[in-house]
């Protein structure tokens, strides 16, 4: 096969009879496949924006592309690549598209590509320090790094006795802080208590704690997820949270752990923290900040204030593959008592013992994680914060938040519009207006009386229709979410190739396809 021929920079070597070995690691290939690969993902993202935003593909499609089993020997990288170019390429959702506005986004970065090459590329398993020990050091190092770029308090860093570890996702950093509450609390109570066990969110918390939340143990029915609303903005009251509390105490439950968000998935909301911390306080509770989206943001002096009160808290995380130009996956998790979760999640086999270890001198991250196994994820967050420096992450957090303002400026020009929620980030919810109603006689738009009500669910079908429309054209992406009964449509910005342009031709795009949907092209109701 080709590629055989061209990985044999030395002849193949005959073993056991005929059988021939063949170089997987080829130093000449690796050098011209890499080459390759690196012109191929550089033509992609120049052309990125020529596909169609959300993938159009009907499911089962690639099965009707690809063979249905495995090459019996090697095929060169340019027929795989061109597999990947007609194939691959028409099935994936552009997440690095400039005009992909949807869920809340995984950015990447140049540094942050080329430090996952070397991650890939040195291939070493972390999971204790002498197992690789510039692997180790270099988190704990970069840990203190973005901790103190987010001011965090003295008592989360390596520094201050506290320290922190690269994760995979929020759910694995809840995960892992739920579990050394819960055995923090068993140790004193007993092991059957567990089932008296009682965690704390709001109905705006992220499913990733539910998640959590059953994986480690507790009782489905004592997962609360309190009842949020718009007069306190969609965050979590601390009279709620005492009321919750007081209640389960007295029907003999133990509150355990409160997660407090910071930036909320559907409309990127804001938990009190230093009241809701105090609450927790007083009846000896584990909280954990769940900063996953916004976190990034506190970079920046002007959007600190959202993590006020972290202070008061027990462990803190955000993801840095969200919004700080580092690939997936790289969630970054400070706690202020990290032996609270190496006696939950460590073990001790031989065959691991070493002397580095035995002299508790160092950091094992294997015992700060789910998985023994862990990549060299430090490596791309270095990358990315050396190569870009503080005032340049800034001021890539400032121009989001300014192209999300345009956005909402756009949306509040138009009168059939209405933003739902007050913007703390990149995040604008829009909706057309309850007050607007399609009139299916004559195609006309009317306004209605002010007083008078409107069916919920008719105005809810035009949303989730116009956004419909709006994905299925490719053009943008944009994803939606129901808060307290009404469809609202999100647009989040956060991609690094996003401009100006790409926002106010998204508005122009909501725009035309709500004058269809309104059969209504060019009328004066439309401020275009």
């Amino acid at each position: 096969m080709e590629s055989l021929r061209c990985d044999c920079e030395h002849p193949p070597k005959k073993v056991a009879g005929d059988e021939i070995v063949m170089n997987p690691l080829d130093l000449g290939e690796f050098s011209r496949r890499g080459h390759m690969v690196i012109d191929f993902l550089a033509d992609y993202y120049k052309n990125i924006e020529e596909y169609p935003v959300l993938s159009q593909v009907e499911p089962g499609y690639l099965s009707k592309c690809l063979p249905s089993s495995t090459p019996d020997g090697g095929e060169p990288m340019e027929a795989i690549l061109d597999d990947v170019r007609r194939h691959i390429v028409s099935g994936l959702t552009h997440w690095q598209s400039p005009n992909f506005f949807a869920y809340f986004q995984s950015s990447t970065s140049t540094a942050a590509i080329l430090g996952e090459m070397l991650c890939a590329g040195y291939n070493v398993v972390g999971f204790k320090w002498v197992s690789s020990p510039a692997a180790t050091e270099l988190e704990s190092l970069v840990m203190d790094w973005l901790g103190k770029l987010l001011d965090l308090p003295r008592p989360f860093l390596f520094s201050g006795n506290g320290g922190g570890v690269i994760e995979g996702n929020t759910a694995e950093a809840i995960i892992c802080t739920l579990t050394a509450a819960r055995d923090r609390v068993l140790r004193r109570a007993g092991h059957d208590s567990i089932t008296k066990l009682v965690v704390y969110g709001s109905d705006q918390t992220n499913c990733s704690f539910l998640k959590a939340a059953r994986m480690a143990g507790i009782n489905p029915q004592n997962i609360r997820a309190l009842k949020t609303t718009k007069s306190t903005l969609f965050g979590l009251s601390p009279d709620s949270l005492r009321k919750a509390i007081c209640s389960d105490i007295d029907a003999g439950l133990i509150p355990l752990y409160l997660c407090a968000t910071v930036g909320t998935t559907s409309t990127a909301a804001v938990d009190p923290l230093a009241p809701l911390c105090k609450v927790a306080s007083e009846f000896d509770m584990w909280v954990h900040v769940d900063a996953a989206y916004a976190g990034a943001s506190c970079i920046c002096p002007e959007f600190r204030k959202f993590i006020n009160g972290d202070e008061f808290a027990d462990s803190f995380s955000f993801n840095a593959h969200k919004w700080l130009l580092t690939s997936l996956d790289c969630c970054c998790l400070w706690l202020k008592d990290p032996n609270a979760l190496v006696k939950s999640l460590s073990t001790d086999p031989d065959y691991l013992k070493n002397e580095a270890s035995e002299s508790k001198q160092v950091v094992d991250y294997g015992d700060w994680q789910l998985s023994l196994s862990r990549r060299f994820r430090a490596l791309k967050l270095w990358l990315v914060l050396r190569s870009y420096g503080v005032q340049n992450l800034r001021n890539h957090i400032r121009i989001h938040c300014r192209l999300a303002k345009l956005f909402e400026e756009l949306v509040g020009e138009d009168s059939r519009f209405e933003v739902v929620f007050p913007r703390n980030f990149a995040l604008v919810c829009f909706r057309i207006r309850p007050s607007v109603v399609i009139s299916t006689s004559n195609g006309h738009t009317v306004h209605e009386a002010p007083g008078e009500a409107w069916k919920l669910n008719e105005v809810n079908k035009l949303n989730a229709q116009l956004l419909r429309d709006i994905n299925t054209s490719g053009r943008v992406f944009m994803t939606h979410t129901v808060i307290e009964g009404d469809y609202v449509l999100r647009f989040a910005v956060g991609t690094a190739l996003v401009r100006e342009r790409h926002v106010i031709m998204a508005w122009k795009v909501v725009q035309e396809h709500a004058n269809s949907l309104f059969s209504m092209p060019g009328r004066e109701q439309n401020p275009a």
